[in-house]
């Protein structure tokens, strides 16, 4: 299969491609992060909307999955306008354009698109209700993808890896922290399903093989606190687990509300691909494989160098 990945430098969209490219073709598309990928580069900016067009008629992608947003939940709050463009218009835009070419298009959208508020897990069902501009221009999103083009399909996602930067995720906050003796804060109210980026990939490669349309819920099959979370990194990092301070995420001073409860059922996802949702620990498992395999070095290895 041809897919070609937006945000191809982001935490998702690099994991993706470096996981996916001996198994199908990849065709990335980044602004200019990126150099020496041992999958196809297009350098663009999406923010060009009339470059998309040209972009798929000379790509001939199979599936599209459109990883690229502004995904700092704090900076969109700030930058409300420009979080809609790449958030909402954006993503519009492109499943419209593959609609008209009869070309498979996955969006990522994100869990936080709900409030939290419901005593127990939210299924596809439920009406989302957004606590801040970030969620609101994913929900946006989601909204546009689906009016735009109705065999889309939606991922919902909460995930953790090694990124680019090593700053991106929550997994690589704590890691960063703790492997430095640095105390951090642990949120002990903040239910979530984190899936380990390959997990991830692994399975959204997978929907667009079963040629899934429609809403799902694609996080891991468990529901921790970020606490814990972090309880669990330390454990198999071999950190000391007690320089996490649990608090409640209403003293972290965070400038964007954030749910408290975002436990979500994979069931229909599950059913729709016939296997159990990776969870957890399993997760775990192969991002501290990958940390001493030295994989986040290796990655940073195809970070464009900028010329003074």
């Amino acid at each position: 299969m041809k897919i070609l990945v937006t945000g191809a430098s982001g935490l998702l969209g690099l994991n993706l491609s470096l996981q996916m490219h001996t198994q199908h073709q990849i065709i990335g598309v980044d602004r200019s992060k990126l150099a020496h990928t041992p999958f196809d580069l297009i350098k663009l900016d999406l923010l060009d909307l009339d470059a998309l067009p040209k972009l798929l008629s000379e790509s001939k992608p199979d599936a599209v999955i459109h990883c690229a947003a502004n995904a700092l939940v704090d900076a969109c709050e700030l930058h409300p306008d420009s979080a809609s463009t790449l958030n909402a218009v954006l993503p519009g835009r492109l499943a419209k354009l593959c609609a008209e070419r009869e070309i498979q298009f996955l969006h990522i959208s994100t869990d936080a698109v709900f409030d939290g508020t419901k005593e127990g897990i939210y299924n596809e069902k439920d009406e989302p209700n957004p606590l801040g501009v970030y969620a609101q221009t994913k929900l946006d999103g989601e909204i546009a993808v689906l009016e735009a083009n109705p065999n889309a399909a939606i991922a919902r996602v909460n995930f953790f890896g090694w990124s680019l930067s090593g700053t991106r995720s929550l997994a690589e906050f704590f890691v960063n922290n703790l492997g430095a003796a640095q105390h951090v804060n642990g949120f002990d109210d903040v239910y979530f399903c984190p899936m380990f980026v390959g997990d991830l990939a692994d399975t959204l490669v997978g929907m667009l093989s079963k040629s899934l349309s429609g809403m799902y819920h694609v996080v891991g099959s468990r529901a921790i606190t970020k606490y814990e979370f972090g309880q669990s990194i330390a454990r198999q990092f071999g950190f000391d687990a007690s320089l996490i301070n649990p608090i409640s995420v209403s003293d972290a001073g965070l400038k964007a509300k954030r749910s408290t409860n975002l436990r979500l059922s994979v069931n229909k996802l599950s059913t729709a691909l016939g296997r159990e949702i990776p969870n957890f620990s399993t997760g775990l498992a192969k991002f501290y494989t990958q940390y001493q395999q030295r994989y986040p070095q290796k990655m940073r290895g195809y970070q464009q160098v900028r010329e003074q």
